[in-house]
């Protein structure tokens, strides 16, 4: 990534300082008939005390795991700099740390930063653009980095922060209640491997594999949200709004997302499979997968870290299964560096975190997909000898990952339409989920289009509640 011809003036100034040095002290000294014993003993002036290195702060967020690492890469340079001591600030949350940041409470020289943090960043002026520092230092990021994480970061012809971190959803499943090996010698249908991904006819098959009676288990559960669904929409052909780029509404009620649903809710909403209402009030799914009762579990990267110490769990993933196309959803954290006297400091130590060695502590840690595609394509990070085994799955996620509107978060628009979507999950189809869609829809553009007056007739005639089917007469719990 780092071009081996490239060395910086400051190397270049500091090596022909020093070699004249060496060369014009000891012919001068010859000059006058003295030799360098005498001179050194009685012309050259006393040696400078070393200078005080400068002082760099980086600012993070994430668990007790993660600073660890923050710390260790930081660690690492600072024993190799000369110049420049970075001294690491860190918080839990994205969040938390940015309102230190905006009250003035904290300073960072160079900092992390979350995508949907980025416009407010850019606007308050609280970074610097990145494409003159990266140039001077002979970093090109083309063919590293994948385009949707430089766009995403990017504003005005220019990137603003640095993409650090991608956090792709994928499948994870149990290794125990699913075995593809079993599956194929019953004739029901398999991928051909996990790392070319499956079909929704393969991942319906492998959901009822893994519902085990005696083993009180079963075999996935879909959350009802937005976020959930959405991997699922874009794979059918359809997109979460009627358009990504400035959103007015939901899209649920399209044609191809339609279609879409009523096949991933169809399996959703078979309560012999899928965990049930009751299950699901005494434990979340990321506890039933942690018992080895929940054969399947939609997550990210962040997830394998504590699956790893779960006792006597076997887990892989895959990629999310195609109802269409092949496609997934994510997002991307980026590293961002603050104007003022350290920009030039910041931008030598931004190019230590995004190498392969700066970033190997981070995804040894394995709580983030390297942005850097061949970081992420490292033994450091696919750690062949540590579950899961085909942590490839992840890299080929990010090929196929769609970044969400940052719509999709509102807390405004998940209030509005947050139990239309779960209502979807417990509805009669069809034809209900035609009604349910238009109403989710129409819903969802009184939040993101501020023009928008609804005429009568555009709102569904049929808005009641749908009832909920019952429950599984396997009343056992996982």
């Amino acid at each position: 990534m780092l071009r081996r011809s490239g060395i910086s003036l400051s190397a270049l100034t500091c090596l022909a300082a020093l070699g004249l040095a060496s060369c014009t002290t000891e012919s001068e000294m010859a000059g006058r008939g003295a030799t360098p014993t005498e001179s050194t003993a009685t012309t050259l002036a006393p040696t400078d005390p070393p200078a005080e290195r400068a002082r760099l702060t980086y600012g993070v967020f994430g668990n007790e795991p993660e600073l660890r690492a923050y710390q260790t890469v930081v660690d690492d340079y600072n024993a190799g700099a000369t110049t420049v001591e970075v001294t690491l600030e860190s918080w839990p949350t994205s969040a938390a740390m940015m309102r230190a940041i905006t009250r003035g409470e904290a300073d960072p020289d160079i900092y992390q930063v979350t995508r949907d943090q980025l416009t407010d960043v850019v606007d308050e002026g609280r970074n610097v653009p990145l494409f003159s520092l990266l140039e001077d230092r002979n970093l090109s990021y083309g063919d590293n980095y994948p385009l949707d994480t430089i766009e995403a970061l990017s504003r005005g012809n220019d990137l603003q922060c640095m993409p650090y971190g991608i956090s792709p959803t994928v499948m994870y499943f149990n290794t125990d209640l699913i075995d593809f090996d079993t599956m194929r010698l019953r004739g029901l249908p398999t991928p051909e491997d996990e790392m070319s991904g499956w079909d929704f006819e393969e991942f319906a098959a492998a959901a009822e594999f893994g519902t085990h009676k005696r083993a009180k288990s079963r075999g996935l559960t879909i959350e009802p949200t937005l976020a959930a669904i959405a991997p699922y929409l874009y794979s059918g052909g359809g997109s979460l709004f009627d358009d990504d780029m400035e959103p007015t509404s939901l899209d649920l009620s399209s044609d191809e997302n339609r279609e879409t649903l009523e096949t991933l809710l169809t399996l959703a909403r078979n309560p012999l499979v899928t965990l049930t209402d009751t299950q699901l009030r005494k434990a979340t799914p990321l506890e039933w997968f942690e018992r080895g009762r929940l054969a399947m579990l939609q997550g990210e990267r962040s997830l394998t870290p504590g699956l790893r110490k779960v006792p006597d769990l076997d887990f892989d993933v895959m990629p999310m299964p195609r109802i269409g196309r092949t496609a997934t959803t994510g997002d991307v954290t980026g590293i961002c560096i603050a104007p003022g006297d350290s920009v030039q400091r910041s931008a030598d130590f931004l190019v230590h975190l995004i190498s392969a060695k700066g970033f190997e502590p981070v995804a040894e840690a394995g709580y983030t997909v390297p942005a850097n595609t061949a970081v992420a394509r490292s033994v450091e990070f696919l750690q062949p000898n540590r579950q899961p085994e085909h942590a490839g799955a992840f890299n080929a996620s990010v090929d196929a990952m769609e970044l969400l509107p940052l719509e999709a978060e509102d807390p405004e628009l998940l209030s509005a339409v947050g139990g239309l979507v779960e209502q979807l999950f417990t509805m009669t189809l069809p034809p209900d989920i035609e009604v349910a869609t238009e109403l989710i829809d129409a819903t969802s553009r009184a939040v993101l289009d501020p023009t928008y007056e609804p005429e009568p007739s555009e709102l569904p005639a049929d808005s009641s509640e749908p009832t909920e089917p019952s429950e599984s007469s396997d009343s056992s719990t996982p």
